[in-house]
């Protein structure tokens, strides 16, 4: 007897090919955006040591809290925005010079070359140049995906993306502690081959699949909401310094104005959303259930993921510190 050959096994075709190239790509751009919002928590007092500031003094808490807050809250003013910009001039272009703003940034974070004040204000202002390419990062990665991968299996490819980054949110706290203890410039120097290797890949593999939308920005919107937004965080920052004989600074007038200032603005976001032929965010998602309790679950786990965060920086903390 002769053995029937075998068939030979199917090729992958090479829009398969490019499907998982995406996934992988936007994977590791998830994580390392994820990672980088948590990998200074543990390692502030090392980094405060590095450029001899003490965080603690008065009229340094202010370093603190921006160091601690000024990456993710220049995220929350910016994903909707850079999204936008992705559908109308396309998402791997605002995705790939996303990766390159984000490795140039962590370039320049590890290579601080003034103490005291100043060696904070570039770790301040490079950490949200930084957080401006993580932004272009993550609004984009998941589009990238969504063209990519056909209905069927966009659910994994997504659930892929969104575990990369609850684990870099986690990875970048013992990071932060390990590299720390070495040296605190390794905490940024981490990204630098990590971020030229993808950044390269990206700008080689990736291609548009997806169409732009056209459109244009609506500026009013964005205007109202990112100040508005960052004069209620600026606020809680002075409200948790002390003031006058006080130890927290919710007396402070200068609160009292940003808090107002910054409710009226959002108030007028939503006024203007509203009104806007193109507007920022279509409000009238929200009149559909599962999109506001989907959208409420999301804010749930996020306070939930927030609690465990603060916990596990006191328990490293009691290791590293």
């Amino acid at each position: 007897m002769t053995d029937s050959p075998q068939a030979p096994a199917p090729r992958r075709s090479p829009g398969d090919r490019y499907r998982w190239t995406a996934l992988t790509n936007t994977t590791a751009a998830v994580f390392m955006s994820a990672l980088d919002g948590s990998i200074v928590l543990i390692a502030l007092p090392a980094i405060f040591r590095g450029v001899h500031l003490d965080p603690l003094a008065p009229g340094n808490i202010a370093y603190l809290l921006w160091m601690i807050m000024g990456y993710r809250l220049v995220q929350a003013v910016l994903v909707v925005t850079v999204g936008r910009l992705g559908d109308m001039y396309g998402r791997v272009r605002i995705y790939n010079s996303g990766f390159a703003v984000f490795t140039f940034a962590s370039v320049l974070l590890s290579f601080d070359p003034f103490d005291g004040g100043h060696g904070a204000m570039w770790l301040i202002a490079w950490r949200v140049v930084q957080a401006v390419g993580g932004s272009m990062l993550t609004a984009n990665s998941a589009a990238i995906l969504t063209d990519a991968f056909p209905k069927e299996q966009r659910g994994f490819a997504l659930g892929i993306n969104q575990v990369a980054g609850l684990a870099g949110m986690f990875i970048g706290l013992v990071a932060g502690g390990l590299l720390s203890a070495w040296d605190w410039r390794a905490v940024f120097w981490v990204n630098v081959p990590v971020g030229v290797f993808f950044t390269l890949w990206a700008y080689r593999t990736l291609r548009e699949t997806g169409r732009r939308g056209g459109g244009r920005i609506d500026w009013w919107g964005n205007i109202t909401f990112a100040v508005g937004l960052s004069a209620v965080l600026i606020a809680v920052t002075f409200g948790l310094q002390p003031y006058g004989g006080h130890t927290m600074g919710w007396t402070n007038p200068f609160v009292d104005v940003l808090i107002a200032g910054g409710l009226a603005l959002l108030a007028a976001f939503v006024v203007i959303e509203n009104r806007t032929a193109a507007p920022m965010i279509q409000l009238s998602l929200f009149r559909r259930r599962a999109f506001t309790f989907g959208n409420l679950a999301g804010l749930a786990i996020s306070i939930g993921r927030g609690g465990m965060q603060f916990v596990l920086i006191i328990w490293l903390q009691g290791i590293w510190l």
